[in-house]
């Protein structure tokens, strides 16, 4: 299992020293989200104060970009980075693609995102090998590729696109097509095992694709101290008010808790939405431990069902809220004495 770090700069003028400090600590990847800022532009300045790390998207919205923006912005970054940079596509929910973006939404999401990856990588083939861009489908229509728009071929041109979602007919497109799937963080350990590695395993299997074609990766809600289960109470309420994530909750038949807190999302109930969070909720869906423990206690979770795993708290270097390096020497060990213990 690798250990990586989500990064959530207020500026790019912090990411020069963050993303060299993240490589110090000894992260695996650097992930974006596509949140107060765009996810692009930091890993531009993670490829250029980086040689070892890998970084990308998690996740760039697809369904608010064409899929030549995505192949040309993915290009560059995988030529500056020597094949470091992966691209994590989203598709968002209806009413951010339609009211905050200003695109409309497909009428079959999981369609239109399988044709938007097979558009992006029909570019990058058409620019690696020269030959002509024909792609017709439902959604795109990509026939035109001249010089004078083509960047040409570059060293590492196999760019690894992860697919992101909570529901099972995104974790089922990502077997079928993807390299690897960004489960969300509002999850438990027994939806991604019943769930999510099932729904995986069910498109690979039908592609005719190997084990080891896709990477299962989530993020973690931690939990250390009294103050913190606070705002991360709130946060797993406001996922759960989500009316499409309901079968999170359901799983663990909490379905009516679902409902109540989908009702106090629609009166703008959001400070007391969090009290509907019990203890055994909040042991589910986030990792209750000491501070001291929550390397091992990450890694007793989460290795062997997930490939790489990062904290839902983003990395940001001269803060006293965790000691990174510690962490991350503390998941290695504890990764070592499982595999040992293992065999």
């Amino acid at each position: 299992m690798k250990f990586d770090a989500q990064i959530a700069p207020h500026s790019l003028g912090e990411l020069a020293e963050m993303a060299a400090g993240a490589e110090r600590v000894g992260f695996d990847a650097l992930w974006t989200s596509e949140t107060q800022h765009d996810p692009f532009l930091p890993l531009a300045l993670v490829a250029e104060h980086t040689r070892r790390i890998r970084f990308g998207t998690a996740v760039a919205i697809g369904f608010a970009r064409s899929p030549a923006t995505l192949a040309h912005t993915a290009w560059d970054l995988a030529q500056a980075s020597g094949g470091r940079f992966i691209l994590g596509l989203g598709t968002q929910v209806r009413a951010h693609i339609e009211r905050r973006f200003g695109m409309p939404w497909p009428e079959s999401p999981v369609g239109k995102l399988r044709e938007l990856v097979a558009a992006v990588r029909a570019i990058w083939q058409a620019w690696q090998t020269g030959e002509r861009l024909n792609l017709r489908g439902e959604y795109y229509k990509l026939t035109l590729m001249t010089p004078f728009f083509d960047p040409g071929p570059i060293a590492d041109p196999v760019v690894p696109i992860y697919l992101a979602g909570v529901n099972t007919g995104l974790a089922r497109l990502a077997g079928e097509v993807a390299d690897g799937f960004h489960a969300h963080p509002y999850h438990s350990a027994r939806y991604l095992r019943e769930v999510v590695r099932p729904a995986i395993d069910q498109g690979r299997e039908a592609a005719g694709r190997e084990s080891e074609a896709v990477e299962l990766t989530t993020t973690a809600f931690a939990v250390t101290s009294e103050a913190e289960a606070v705002p991360i109470r709130a946060q797993i309420a406001f996922y759960a008010s989500t009316p499409t994530y309901r079968g999170v909750m359901e799983l663990h038949g909490w379905g009516e808790t679902a409902d109540r807190l989908q009702a106090m999302a629609r009166r703008g109930e959001w400070d007391q939405m969090g009290s509907e969070i019990s203890d055994q909720m909040l042991q589910t869906f986030a990792v209750v431990c000491e501070a001291q423990e929550l390397g091992a206690a990450l890694v007793e979770r989460y290795a062997g069902l997930v490939d790489r795993l990062a904290l839902y708290l983003p990395y940001a270097p001269g803060t006293q809220q965790l000691d990174w390096a510690l962490l991350v020497g503390q998941i290695r060990s504890a990764l070592s004495t499982a595999k040992s213990a293992g065999g």
